[in-house]
């Protein structure tokens, strides 16, 4: 299925403490009706008054983590978007926590095949994860390069690769 096909007509809400981010997202997403928020105050409101397809979320500036927790209170699937959280340990903490996929602000231009990935999973029933691993694997890999991050959580990922409950 084409990525045009998935998103057109998608309802999204985009969240980030930065106008150039909201306004780029906005632009790369076009095809779907956006909602943005600069703050977690306005997110929050916005998760907890309208049915979105899917949340894409900053981690730093607008409390993204306690943001995910909302969306998946009302079973909105969350895409973490981040420059500064960019660690194992937040990548981790995001599949913990619920969220559908996690990408690096460095991939932002390919927003649209990510947020494809994740609404094309949750049509299919299948793991957004999955999916995850194969776009952006080779690039954490070089990211955490030398600390061993797929074998240090090997355990955690098999897991949650293998779960269908994202």
């Amino acid at each position: 299925m084409s990525h045009r096909k998935i998103l057109k007509g998608k309802l999204v809400l985009i969240v980030d403490d930065e106008k150039d981010i909201l306004d780029l997202l906005t632009d790369l997403l076009g095809i779907c009706r956006i909602d943005t928020a600069s703050s977690f105050e306005q997110a929050k409101e916005l998760l907890e008054s309208n049915e979105y397809d899917i949340a894409i979320l900053d981690i730093m500036g607008v409390k993204g983590y306690e943001l995910l927790k909302i969306a998946n209170e009302h079973n909105i699937p969350a895409l973490m978007l981040t420059a500064h959280a960019l660690t194992k340990e937040d990548l981790k903490k995001s599949a913990e926590e619920g969220a559908s996929y996690y990408v690096p602000k460095d991939k932002i231009n390919k927003i649209d095949t990510f947020v494809a990935d994740v609404l094309e999973a949750k049509e299919k029933d299948k793991n957004p994860w999955v999916r995850w691993f194969e776009r952006l694997g080779s690039f954490f890999d070089k990211k955490f390069s030398g600390t061993n991050w797929r074998e240090q959580g090997k355990e955690f990922w098999v897991q949650k690769l293998r779960s269908r409950d994202v």
